[in-house]
């Protein structure tokens, strides 16, 4: 339950069409910035969602995951010693991205039960001139789901402070009842300063393919195609044409998406619930934050330590939640739940001793 990956099949057109692909080609150099018929589909797919006009051939970059979407993007618009903010807790690779451009982030926390932004804090971030926020949405790892008015409040602040918005929005289709998903690039005036990253990845569960992509204006793809060469040339050219068949999926596959993973959390906060576990429902994403102060309230254990004793004797994986703070966070852990109804099953059941557990290895 540890790393965010299914342990199920992907839609069986995409699979057929993986078949094809690999008997029939292109089994060569796709077009750097993404096969025409690829981008063509994507265009399609995301006009609808994002209600936006998109040019296959001057709004889209097809990169190698959403990783490396995010790498272009910040790469394109920051200079060395350039300021970026990022709401914390955060993707791990925002850490490291930032390293990699010598970028400074600003951090700005996200408070919990509910993980939203305080403004003055946030405003004060901005008030530092960086040159882009980090947006993901739903959030990776605590499931926030910005509300339109959060969104309006960032938008403010970004045309006010001419600042590039970066989104992280490969969780854009797993959203929770009663929250829905707002692109940012959609929000009134904010597309011409909004660089949009995603993958199929989660959406279409074929996280090995490495399929991302990047929408933004004309002006920024141009550079975000340079840096992209260099970086990885371009993505796979079979699974490029092979995912074609999950972009052109009716809208029925997108509502059925939602509603198993609507079971999927229903399933496994119920185990946590059993096993009497302190959690945040999450909003979106396949993740949940499981506050685990009260084991190590007044001990020197923290949340590697937990996780490693989760993995050997309770037989469940989860990520300490340190790994995604910038303050000095750990009693947190996390969990996901992109799995089939038997491993969630599995799980809960090794979690309804975990205190019991716990007890004997640490009275």
């Amino acid at each position: 339950m540890s790393q965010g990956f299914p342990d199920f099949d992907p839609p069986a057109e995409i699979i057929e069409a993986g078949h094809q692909a690999m008997a029939n080609g292109p089994h060569q150099y796709a077009v750097t910035w993404g096969s025409s018929d690829f981008r063509k589909a994507l265009v399609v797919k995301q006009q609808r969602f994002m209600g936006l006009e998109l040019d296959p051939d001057k709004n889209i970059v097809v990169t190698c995951g959403s990783t490396e979407a995010m790498m272009a993007a910040l790469m394109t618009v920051c200079n060395p010693k350039d300021k970026i903010i990022v709401f914390s807790p955060f993707y791990e690779n925002y850490g490291a991205d930032s390293i990699l451009c010598d970028a400074e982030p600003i951090f700005v926390p996200l408070l919990p039960p509910t993980f939203g932004f305080d403004l003055v804090t946030l405003e004060a971030a901005f008030a530092q001139k960086p040159k882009a926020l980090i947006l993901c949405n739903p959030s990776n790892p605590c499931g926030k789901v910005f509300s339109r008015d959060e969104l309006l409040q960032i938008a403010h602040l970004a045309e006010k402070y001419d600042t590039f918005v970066i989104t992280d929005e490969v969780y854009e289709h797993i959203v929770y009842a009663p929250h829905d998903h707002t692109y940012f690039a959609a929000l009134p005036g904010m597309f011409e300063r909004t660089i949009s990253c995603s993958s199929l990845s989660k959406t279409y569960s074929i996280t090995g393919w490495r399929l991302g992509y990047v929408i933004a204006p004309p002006e920024i793809i141009d550079g975000v195609k340079k840096v992209h060469d260099f970086l990885t040339v371009g993505a796979a050219a079979p699974l490029q044409a092979a995912a074609v068949a999950g972009l052109t999926l009716p809208d029925d596959y997108y509502k059925n998406l939602e509603t198993e993973y609507t079971d999927k959390r229903t399933l496994f906060l119920s185990w946590l619930d059993k096993a009497e576990l302190n959690y945040y429902p999450p909003q979106g994403a396949y993740y949940v934050l499981v506050d685990i102060s009260e084991f190590i309230r007044n001990t020197d254990y923290d949340d590697t330590y937990f996780c490693e004793w989760l993995a050997k004797v309770v037989k469940v994986a989860a990520v300490p939640g340190s790994s995604f703070f910038r303050e000095p966070v750990h009693h947190y852990i996390r969990f996901h739940f992109a799995k089939r109804p038997d491993t969630l099953n599995a799980a809960g059941e090794n979690l309804l001793a975990l205190r019991e557990l716990w007890l004997r290895d640490h009275d």
